[in-house]
């Protein structure tokens, strides 16, 4: 049985379009050039067998992964997404260590971090430096849409209080600009050194924070007093995601 398509990818891992086919031939071309296996590709940057796979079969690769690729590949990301040849990124330049996130955005794409969730006291904004965990690419034109993209980060969901519109392990984009309490909205808010999503309503002299899970009482807080000085709106959520399997 043969198990390729007209285009010479594997079944059911088809390219979903002309530009993610080109991205597919690119990747391996340029990865046969250099006289890797799809095993030693993946071993280099850290990724599964099947990922290389998926890669190759025209799935993009998320911001860091895009990152490695460019840099074991010495090929810049424009030339990784879009096929541009004006510039390169040769392994172990100067240049190769600065040219990723500018690539991803010549390409149409923004690098967001995604960070621990970790107050940065007294300043109400998530501290994104020691504590970011990887980098993820979306679209310059969707985040443009949800708000100042220079100020997002993405943070794990841990609990089940936000059920069923968040669930544990979900992942959210918060944009840390957005601080201005709209009540109804989601937001993240600090209280103490613990950070927590949950919609915010406002009332005469009280802060109201709602889960939806029915389970969780709200929490009352007097913009008053000692109380109202440990807690902080750090920004509004504008995005989640939630990942399937294992």
């Amino acid at each position: 049985m043969n198990d390729k398509t007209p285009s010479g990818l594997p079944s059911g891992l088809q390219a979903e379009s002309p530009n993610q086919e080109k991205f597919a031939s690119r990747l391996r071309s340029k990865r046969e050039e250099l006289g890797l296996t799809q095993q030693d590709l993946a071993t280099k940057i850290g990724v599964s067998l099947t990922s290389i796979q998926n890669y190759e079969a025209g799935r993009i690769p998320r911001g860091e992964h895009l990152i490695a690729l460019s840099r074991e590949l010495s090929c810049s990301i424009d030339w990784i997404l879009t096929g541009d040849t004006s510039l390169s990124t040769p392994k172990g330049s100067q240049e190769a260590d600065q040219a990723p996130a500018e690539d991803v955005q010549r390409s149409g794409y923004t690098l967001i971090p995604k960070v621990k969730a970790r107050l940065n006291a007294g300043t109400g904004s998530l501290e994104t430096s020691a504590e970011t965990i990887g980098h993820y690419a979306f679209k310059t034109q969707f985040l443009k849409r949800k708000g100042n993209s220079t100020r997002m980060v993405l943070m794990d969901i841990h609990g089940d209080s936000m059920n069923p519109v968040l669930e544990d392990r979900d992942t959210v984009l918060i944009d840390e600009s957005q601080n201005e309490i709209l009540s109804g909205c989601m937001f993240a808010v600090g209280v103490d050194d613990a950070v927590f999503v949950k919609y915010v309503d406002c009332e005469p002299g009280m802060l109201i924070l709602r889960s939806r899970n029915e389970r969780y009482k709200p929490i009352e807080v007097p913009m008053t007093g000692d109380l109202a000085d440990t807690v902080r709106i750090i920004g509004r959520v504008v995005w989640s995601c939630r990942e399937y399997g294992g």
